[in-house]
């Protein structure tokens, strides 16, 4: 054990409780996991929450926002937020809203997105958030128009009714909603936010909120939906407030005072929203809505943000952690302020490459001479998220812990893998209006198929974690009859093509060898070319980019593991993955299945042993 990781690790024994798991092996040859530590009892809905810290700590700032790095925060405290939901949560009930009749919401995190969910919630009305990509990016708004037809709903929230104009015009034959806007100009008929806010409180609210229990529809999810229209995940007050409570009893320092995040993470998701989100409002902390997110063009005010903003706890995706190192080595004292009062890195969505791992490893004990933790977790929109935590530190990337109090975990042998499957308080009842699709979730005993591949850090010690081993329908035969282990290969090959690869895409079915399609970072692959003002499609034919993919393929075969463990060729992909296709969410998770469906032309020319496009790793 190094230096750094036994520091790392006693920093997590002070911040985390220690793992106390039960495993029993059934007669099927499936393993039954669950935390020996019972779950304790948990709050009645999310708004007690806010009740709680608007009495306690009125005016501890719950939410801050700014659109600019220039811009002053504006923010609203713990007893503002309650007035102001209180007040929107009266013209709610006066709308005969339901769950059949929800709130949607259409834009992006805000200060008046919180204020509307947290409204509807608090009266007993499903919010659903939809992601803005859908609106705002979608060419032909298929998908968000199937969304609108399932749900019918009582209103639909834009923060600019002329930016979403175009999707709200192609929506409009599809509901008889009211659109309330953070400004209304710019579309007939809607109306503006501030108009809601203004509204006095009625005794019907309290009447409502006093109706809200566990059984309660909180929101309604989507799941991103490679094929088809994405379902609407049925997340209720128990889910919620149940994964909350395990939350804190295996990270217990979150209830220590002065929790502060940065976040960009989109609410629209599980992870954004359920995860982060509510972490900071079940323990009445201060949450920075970050405007910027890990994109060209978006990242410099996620930046600016971090220089004005220092976070105890910090949330990110391994897309956002790769810009952030790149960062933190071009300016020391960004470094020294992200550094000085962070007590954990969290990271999910995918696995972080080990690369990544130990940049931030590197850079955290040069800065503040220790290793900070860094952990993750596991679980999905259907389970809230969290099924699994990593409540300890694990001495390298990819563990995604155990299961959290009240959660079992159930390892099916499928093939030569250990297929998991939740069950729990935080699990879904299943999806809207989708009986069918409900009942195919879950198996005999009840527990939710979750689809993904799980291997233990160490069999005879279950309490040292689970490793992520790849989405079950993902995986494929080569013809030798060798498993390809996608999730696992996906993140390997990400790691000995970087920093030149964003994403890989994993194939070869039925193929003598594994292939990539690759998704490459054009800002790398500009500065190795040294080519800043050429289209894409040069600079990823430059010779030095070529020779750098080639030696990074070299690399990841010489690990050895045989032909499953590494590709003999990959191609450079020029057009970013689509948003229509389901090719990508917006926390940049790429859709494997999704990609291999939609681009029969790539695999074509990745396939065509004449085609010059592809880059071959040498014999």
């Amino acid at each position: 054990m190094t230096a750094a990781t036994a520091h790392r690790q006693a920093s997590a024994q002070a911040l985390f409780a220690a793992p106390d798991i039960v495993a029993e092996r059934k007669p099927d040859g499936s393993i039954w996991l669950k935390s020996a530590t019972p779950l304790q009892p948990f709050a009645r809905c999310v708004g007690d929450w806010l009740k709680q810290w608007a009495r306690d700590t009125p005016d501890t700032v719950f939410l801050a926002e700014r659109s600019s790095a220039d811009a002053p925060w504006t923010k609203l405290t713990y007893r503002e937020a309650l007035r102001l939901v209180r007040a929107v949560g009266a013209w709610i009930l006066a709308q005969d809203m339901s769950a059949e009749r929800p709130l949607v919401i259409l834009s992006d995190n805000s200060v008046d997105h919180a204020v509307f969910m947290l409204a509807a919630m608090h009266v007993g009305v499903p919010a659903a958030p939809v992601s803005p990509a859908y609106s705002l990016v979608s060419k032909d708004f298929d998908k968000l128009k199937s969304m609108i037809a399932l749900l019918d709903p009582g209103a639909i929230y834009v923060s600019s009714a002329k930016m979403f104009a175009p999707a709200l015009n192609a929506i409009a034959p599809l509901h008889t909603a009211i659109v309330v806007a953070g400004d209304p100009d710019g579309f007939d008929n809607a109306i503006s936010f501030s108009s809601l806010t203004a509204a006095a409180e009625t005794p019907d609210v309290a009447r409502a909120f006093s109706g809200v229990g566990h059984d309660t529809i909180a929101k309604f999810l989507f799941t991103s939906g490679s094929t088809g229209t994405p379902k609407a995940v049925i997340n209720t007050q128990r889910m919620l407030t149940s994964n909350q409570a395990a939350k804190i009893q295996t990270w217990p320092f979150l209830g220590e005072p002065n929790l502060t995040t940065l976040d960009w993470l989109p609410w629209s998701h599980t992870f954004g929203a359920n995860h982060n989100f509510n972490c900071v409002l079940r323990n009445g902390g201060t949450l920075y809505i970050d405007s910027g997110k890990p994109a060209p063009g978006l990242f410099a005010l996620s930046l600016a943000n971090l220089r004005d903003v220092i976070p105890t706890v910090y949330f990110n995706v391994p897309r956002g952690y790769d810009m952030l190192i790149a960062a933190l080595r071009e300016d020391d004292e960004l470094r020294r302020r992200f550094f000085s009062q962070v007590k954990l890195l969290f990271y999910a969505g995918a696995a972080l490459p080990q690369n990544l791992w130990e940049a931030l490893e590197s850079l955290s004990i040069a800065t503040v001479g220790h290793a900070v933790p860094m952990v993750s977790s596991w679980g999905s929109t259907e389970t809230a998220p969290l099924a699994t935590d990593c409540h300890f530190q694990a001495p390298r990337s990819g563990n995604i812990g155990v299961p959290i109090p009240g959660t079992e975990i159930k390892l099916v042998p499928t093939g030569d893998k250990l297929e998991a499957r939740v069950r729990g308080p935080n699990v879904t009842p299943g999806y809207w209006k989708a009986p069918e699709q409900t009942a195919k979730a879950f198996d005999s005993d009840g527990f939710y198929l979750m689809g993904d591949a799980m291997v233990f850090a160490d069999a005879a010690r279950p309490e040292l974690g689970l490793f992520f081993d790849g989405r079950v329908a993902e995986d494929f035969k080569l013809t030798s009859g060798t498993w390809v282990s996608v999730g696992t290969l996906r993140i390997a090959g990400i790691a000995a093509l970087a920093p030149l690869a964003q994403d890989i895409v994993v194939t070869g079915h039925d193929k003598d060898d594994v292939r990539f399609l690759v998704f490459p970072s054009i800002p790398a692959c500009r500065a190795l070319a040294k080519l800043p003002d050429v289209g894409v499609a040069d600079v990823l034919r430059a010779p030095s980019v070529r020779e750098a993919v080639e030696q990074g393929l070299a690399r990841l075969k010489a690990k050895g593991g045989g032909s499953s463990s590494f590709a003999t060729r990959a191609l450079l992909l020029a057009d970013l993955p689509s948003v229509d296709g389901g090719e990508i969410t917006d926390k940049g998770y790429i859709n494997q299945r999704a990609v291999l469906s939609r681009r029969a032309p790539d695999l074509a020319r990745l396939d065509d042993d004449g085609c010059g496009d592809w880059i071959g790793c040498p014999a």
